[in-house]
Formats: structure tokens, sequence, C-alpha cells
């Protein structure tokens, strides 16, 4: 069982709205996301497109619910444009994330991403590095993890399909060349299962060094399709390739393991994109939230 008083259970927004595909849950408002949460019984949420950017207005509406900030997408562009455009970027969320008592920064490389591009297929034409753009990445990360340290923060690197950092490869030379002190691992099982990577393996390799864990479970059946069609990860998204842990592929036994063997203290988020439309995300959140107390005890 895990330990109530090291990890907290938040769930992202990604199931009410999507920021990459605005019609889905076009018609979702934040009140009624922030409150279904709540009433799905997680502690806290990240950051969608539709939030109050405004911290006044955004405490209120949390602390009426219950709910804290515990992490925010923050998309780098170390390998594509100057570091400073980012840096600067990067200071200002972290700025917002500290003053919502946030502790965590999710940071994933969209240069050259093809996750966004609706007619790319997701399983071919990934961008790979080279050493240059290696080291572009990890020094550049570097520096941002000593800025969100030197607040008080975490700096978790988010592997993701269809960006720079997606095979068991490319994770693993990533986590060779950061700081350690610096850059921690977001885990996500849903990506490395999509991936067709084990997800208990990389985080039994890396959980000292996570930060940030994001629960999501895969459709096997969808992922398979996916493959055979070309589908890009958008297409996926829409056709329901993920889902909330209990209702797709994933074991997450040996994952909730893992976790309680290694004493890790953080969030675990609920992160599970679908079209709000097929999949309604308060009964799904309901449903994860049921099936992680059941496994766990949080």
């Amino acid at each position: 069982m895990l330990d109530k008083n090291k990890i907290k259970l938040g769930i992202a927004p990604i199931g009410w709205t999507n920021d990459d595909m605005p019609d889905l849950g076009k018609e979702n408002t934040f009140q009624q996301c922030v409150s279904e949460m709540a009433l799905a019984g997680f502690a806290g949420t990240e950051i969608g497109g539709k939030y109050p950017k405004e911290e006044e207005e955004l405490k209120k509406a949390l602390t009426l619910r219950g709910l804290q900030i515990c992490n925010c997408w923050f998309s780098s562009f170390l390998i594509s444009k100057p570091y400073e455009e980012t840096e600067a970027e990067f200071i200002r969320q972290t700025d917002f994330l500290k003053a919502m008592g946030a502790k965590v920064i999710g940071v994933s490389e969209q240069s050259h991403s093809i996750q966004g591009i609706m007619d790319q297929p997701v399983f071919q034409g990934k961008y790979e590095m080279n050493d240059r753009e290696w080291q572009l990445l990890t020094e550049g990360l570097n520096k941002l993890g000593k800025i969100a340290k030197d607040k008080g923060m975490c700096l978790t690197f988010h592997h993701h399909i269809g960006t720079v950092v997606q095979t068991e490869e490319e994770i693993d030379r990533f986590m060779e060349s950061v700081d350690p002190e610096l850059v921690y691992l977001l885990f996500d099982s849903g990506h490395l299962s999509l991936a067709g990577i084990d997800p208990v393996k990389v985080l039994k390799k890396y959980v000292d060094r996570t930060r940030h864990v994001h629960l999501k479970d895969m459709r096997s059946p969808v992922a398979e399709k996916a493959k055979r069609e070309n589908w890009s990860f958008l297409k996926g998204v829409r056709e329901g390739i993920f889902t909330v842990p209990g209702d797709g592929d994933v074991d997450f036994a040996p994952i909730f393991q893992v976790l309680e063997a290694s004493g890790y203290q953080g969030w675990a988020v609920v992160e599970a994109e679908q079209d709000p439309a097929k999949a309604n995300p308060l009964e799904y959140a309901i449903k994860a939230r049921t099936y992680i107390a059941e496994k766990t005890g949080l």
C-alpha cells in the first residue's frame, strides 16, 4: 500500500478539455473541470489552457474546492531556438507555479516534435538528435534546472512519444547526460507503453530520480490499430488510445509496488487525454480514483 503522507493524487484537465485539439471538450468550462476533480476525490491538478492566468483568481477557485496546483506542462525549444527564449518563458512559468505553491515543472522538448501534427504518423519519421543537439538539450536543461532549484522547485523532464526523447535508448542517454541534482524524470506509464517500452523497467531504473508521476493507461487494441493504419498521435487520442488507470491494458500493480518500495514522495497524477464526448470526464475520474484507492490505499 502507498503512504498517504508521501504521495498525493492529482488529475490533469486534459480529460475535460484538450489544449492541442480545442474542439475536444470546448463545451467544458474551467469551473466544471475543477469542481468535478474535487467531486471525484482528487487533491491536485495540473494547469490547463482554460485556467485563469491571474494568481488570485486561480487560487480562489482552487481553495473553494480543496485543490492544489501540482505541475504545469512547459514546452522547451532548446535545440531549435536561442536558449534565452526558452529561459525567459521558463522563468515566467516557474514564478507563476511557485506563487501557486507548486514544487514541480514538467518540461518537454518540442523542437521537431511530431506529436501535434494531425496527418503525421506518430510511429514514423521521428526526429533523432545529433551529438551537438544532445549537448544543447542537456546543457540547456541543466541551466533551467538550476533556475528551478534556486526557487525551491524541481525540473522534471517528460519523455513523450513523437518527441526527441521517446525510446528507451534515448531516455537512458538523457538520464546519463543531465545533472542528477538539477534535472529529474517525469515518469509516464502511458507514453512508455505506447512506445513499446516496459514502464516497470524504466521506473525501477530511475525511481530515485523521479519527481513526478503520470498514471496513464493504454488500450492495446487501439494502439495496434494506430500502428497498422499509420495514425497520428492526435488521431490516436481522438480514437481512445489512452484511458484512465484500470480501464486499459497497463499493469499498474508492479508500478505501484516500485513506488512503494522506493519510498517515492510527490504527486501521482491521472493523465488520460480522451474525447470527453465519448468518455465522460467525471465518470472516468471517479473510475480512476476508485481503482487507485482499491489498489494502493490512497
